[in-house]
């Protein structure tokens, strides 16, 4: 398969490839990405994200890994990413915020506004604006989004499309979500029968991690996001990294 690079990946092409690929394994998702674009990284953070890096691994030896370290992550998920690091013998870069941006922050409005503001600021700037930099140094991205992570805005996550979030009038950024079709029980199937490390909040009712104030453990078959933000509606509940979601809903 020759290399395509984000300029010759069109609006046409893409929707090719996501009717092609709707219905392929994650594995197969994976190499299309990893094969078709020399400029590409894994986005990490959770359970999803390990399971792709476990994928790939196993599909090309030198793959981009990164993530977003806001200040306020639990030590668990520091723990976690260090792990990962030294079993997979990869580099993950390590973005973070402004520190400008988040002291000037804090100064106004402390550090828990985002209970009665709500999150948006505070991820736009510890999370978003981070996320922005590092994606318009890439052609393409892979993320660990699966359409039952939240019906509210990410049931019709495809496997592949453009990601008009975060293109620029120079790039065409291609976002990959491999693993949309799959459930929460097939990403821990994965990881128990290739005994993959995972954070360790898991196990203490933890489903879906985010950062320390605006993440807490659940009950035995409560939805994995009543976890995350659980002040805020079901609608809301996106950090922005995947503000697509929220455009494509709203259409």
């Amino acid at each position: 398969m020759s290399q395509v690079n984000s300029i010759s990946m069109t609006e046409d092409k893409v929707i090719q490839l996501e009717l092609e690929y709707a219905t392929k394994s994650p594995q197969e998702i994976l190499a299309l990405a990893l094969i078709e674009f020399d400029n590409i990284a894994i986005s990490f953070s959770g359970a999803e994200d390990v399971v792709l890096i476990d994928m790939a691994a196993k599909i090309k030896k030198d793959i981009q890994v990164f993530s977003i370290d806001t200040g306020r992550l639990h030590p668990e998920t520091y723990q976690f990413f260090d792990r990962i690091s030294k079993q997979y013998r990869i580099k993950i870069d390590v973005i973070f915020p402004d520190a400008a941006e988040v002291e000037k922050l804090v100064r106004e409005k402390g550090f828990f506004s985002f209970y009665e503001d709500g999150h948006k600021e505070c991820c736009a700037i510890r999370k978003v604006k981070p996320l922005r930099r590092k994606l318009a140094t890439l052609d393409a991205w892979i993320t660990g989004q699966r359409k039952d992570q939240n019906p509210e805005t990410r049931a019709s996550v495809p496997v592949i499309q453009i990601d008009t979030a975060f293109s620029t009038a120079k790039n065409t950024l291609i976002k990959f979500n491999p693993l949309s079709n799959w459930t929460s029980a097939q990403v821990w199937q994965y990881i128990q029968k290739n005994e993959i490390p995972y954070n360790q909040l898991h196990a203490k009712g933890f489903n879906s991690i985010g950062c320390e104030p605006c993440t807490k453990a659940i009950l035995p078959n409560q939805h994995e996001r009543l976890g995350r933000w659980w002040w805020e509606e079901a609608a809301d509940k996106e950090c922005g990294f995947h503000e697509i979601n929220l455009t494509q809903n709203n259409k």
